[in-house]
């Protein structure tokens, strides 16, 4: 009797073991998670926490905002750094052209206006480029990079707000009256 026990049992193992061919899987069950909470994401959180989101947007102006969703924001940073960058270049060409040119002189004339005899040495204005001149140059380069700057510092501080207000929902609206326009703001909380 305990060999046949033995048998059937171990062909009960077996059978649960091995799957049925013809048994398909139930199409119309609802799987459910293990746990709810693990279901639902939290909406409130942003997808960045705001120490990171400022680092992201200090180093490269917009990408904590592309990050958090804010689109226009990032791509406005974008461009700013873009023309920053840009005036750089433009007043670096410039300071070195006041600098190549410094020394230089402007010819008026190779002929005396009043006898009309040639003029040995010819008559000349002084240096188109003066030293302040090539000093009010170096300061505009120096005035792009400070904005430069700036954009780095403003985009990582309004990134590190946006990821602080993630989960306050606001809404703006712009009313235009025949006496003005009115700007109003509602917060849910």
């Amino acid at each position: 009797m305990s060999l046949s026990r033995f048998a059937s049992t171990a062909l009960l193992v077996i059978a649960a073991a091995v799957p049925a061919v013809a048994q398909r899987p139930d199409s119309a069950r609802v799987r459910r998670p293990a746990t709810a909470a693990a279901a639902i994401p939290d909406s409130l959180k942003p997808p960045i926490s705001p120490r990171r989101a400022f680092l992201y947007s200090a180093l490269v102006p917009g990408y904590g905002q592309a990050i958090l969703g804010r689109n226009k924001a990032a791509a406005t940073m974008l461009a700013i750094e873009a023309m920053a960058i840009a005036m750089i270049r433009e007043s670096a060409a410039d300071v070195r052209e006041a600098r190549r040119m410094s020394g230089d002189s402007v010819i008026v004339s190779y002929v005396n206006p009043s006898t009309g005899e040639a003029l040995t040495p010819p008559n000349t204005v002084g240096r188109r480029f003066d030293p302040q001149y090539v000093h009010v140059r170096q300061s505009h380069v120096e005035d792009w990079v400070a904005f430069l700057l700036a954009n780095h510092l403003f985009s990582g501080a309004d990134a590190f707000v946006a990821a602080n207000l993630w989960e306050l929902p606001a809404e703006l609206s712009i009313r235009v009256a025949p006496g003005g326009a009115t700007v109003g703001a509602s917060l849910t909380w």
